[in-house]
């Protein structure tokens, strides 16, 4: 089992995925860890830390795929981002799950084929690869899916 995400100190998107039997892969779950922008960030970034540690608990991962931090033109967004991301490489690394990280461009061009894909064509690419009817919603939660996919693609599937 892999669980994907893609960290936010506002949405926190997530995925688990899992080996099908004849070597397809299935989604097991997905959606969102949602913190309250009125919250103080230093509560927000324990809010995802207890999150993940519970998705860790439930799924037993083998692997946890985490967006790497994208730096644009705000560097303090790119902070927060790393804030986020620090709770779930914590939270990983007290349950001793390996963490698997991968650039936004990294996960879009193994997922889509194109590292500059829309979010609309990740959710697309995702909904087909793993037969969905409809694209994981919301978009966050179809990048923590792209997240794992990608490392099945990249990484490999842990046995």
């Amino acid at each position: 089992m892999i669980l994907g995400i893609d960290p936010g100190t506002a949405v926190t998107g997530y995925g688990v995925v899992m080996r099908r039997n004849g070597g397809g892969v299935a989604l097991r779950e997905c959606g969102v860890i949602q913190t309250s922008p009125d919250t103080p960030l230093v509560e927000r970034i324990r809010e995802i830390y207890d999150e993940t540690a519970e998705l860790i608990r439930r799924h037993r991962p083998a692997v946890v795929s985490v967006e790497d931090v994208f730096q644009g033109k705000n560097v303090k967004s790119a902070l927060k981002l790393g804030h986020a991301r620090g709770a779930i490489l914590l939270a990983s690394a007290h349950a001793d799950v390996r963490v698997a990280e991968y650039a936004p461009r990294e996960i879009k061009k193994a997922v889509v084929g194109n590292g500059n894909a829309s979010k609309d064509q990740v959710g697309y690419m995702v909904q087909r690869q793993l037969h969905l009817k409809t694209a994981p919603s919301p978009a966050d939660a179809a990048d923590g899916v792209a997240a794992a996919l990608c490392h099945c693609l990249i990484g490999g599937f842990p046995a």
